[in-house]
């Protein structure tokens, strides 16, 4: 029965003075009735707006498969050529990333690689001679080339970082993963209960794009990919209210970083890809200030994002 005639129907068994006493139960039924198309609707948009999204995330990948969005060089490809299973590579790319927030990332991975082949500050990236350095030595050294720009905030970072991983791991990044068994959700569980020892690696975006990084540029097989999620940053953000997948208002709350990562997860379940295959074409995507159309997004909501002229992560 439609709903129009359910509610006819009631109308006319309310005259019927017999009828009383059916008339709450076929109330009940329709309010039943109404809610159950309220709920599909609401469904039905919800999977409409799932489909539509990544319909529009199969073409951004094509665009950024096809070279037109750039990309051709990315911040990390700054680096000094290490073999990609030695212990000193995986700490080029461990390092430097705890200081990767807010700033340029191309200028601080151009600064590691000047850092690392001038023979007096390499041994930055050695965790056996920075516990042993001076906190004046080390301060020098990270503020030569600029890899760090605070002059106290980062040194400790670094130091805290490099003492962790002699305590913890022999000085080996390796290690960390060796001894979770190659697994991200384990690496991400010990690091997460372990923030102290992890200061900046810990937080939602950095421990993601590290992850991210650690498998492009490391020999490392990481398990389960799918637990590393897209890597918040002002660019992924923006190319996510850009999609549809937050309201500009939404964009602005503090949290904003949790829910986006949470609102991919949601969107790649059930389905052969995984959260961070999107965040390099997203990145790109909002950096080039998204001059390259994909699908029906909203031309509106990228001029918002550059009259707030956010910093760039």
């Amino acid at each position: 029965m439609e709903l129009r005639d359910a509610e006819i129907l009631l109308a006319k068994i309310k005259t019927v003075e017999k009828a009383n006493k059916s008339i709450d139960d076929l109330s009940i039924i329709i309010v039943i009735f109404k809610k159950g198309i309220l709920k599909n609707g609401r469904n039905n948009t919800e999977s409409r707006k799932k489909q539509n999204i990544l319909k529009n995330v199969e073409d951004l990948l094509q665009l950024y498969h096809d070279g037109s969005l750039g990309g051709e060089i990315m911040p990390e490809d700054a680096n000094p050529g290490l073999g990609k299973g030695t212990k000193e590579n995986y700490l080029y790319f461990t390092l430097p990333m705890a200081l990767n927030y807010q700033r340029n990332s191309y200028k601080l991975w151009e600064a590691a690689k000047a850092a690392y082949l001038d023979t007096e500050t390499r041994d930055i990236f050695s965790p056996e001679y920075v516990v042993k350095m001076k906190q004046e030595e080390l301060r020098t050294k990270l503020l030569r080339y600029k890899v760090a720009l605070q002059p106290n905030k980062h040194i400790e970072i670094w130091g805290r970082l490099c003492n962790t991983f002699m305590d913890k791991f022999q000085g080996d990044v390796r290690k960390l993963f060796w001894d979770n068994d190659n697994s991200v959700k384990k690496i991400k569980e010990y690091i997460l209960k372990n923030k102290k020892g992890f200061p900046y690696l810990s937080g939602t975006k950095i421990l993601n794009y590290w992850l991210y990084v650690m498998i492009q540029y490391t020999d490392a097989k990481l398990e389960d990919r799918q637990y590393i999620t897209v890597a918040p940053d002002t660019h992924v953000i923006q190319a996510s209210e850009k999609l549809g997948l937050i309201t500009h208002d939404e964009a602005e709350k503090p949290n904003i970083r949790e829910k986006v990562s949470s609102l991919w997860e949601e969107v790649f379940r059930d389905t052969q890809r995984c959260p961070i295959d999107i965040h390099t074409p997203l990145w790109l995507w909002s950096r080039g200030g998204f001059k390259v159309k994909v699908g029906e997004c909203n031309v509106e909501s990228s001029q918002k994002w550059e009259q707030l002229r956010l910093p760039v992560d």
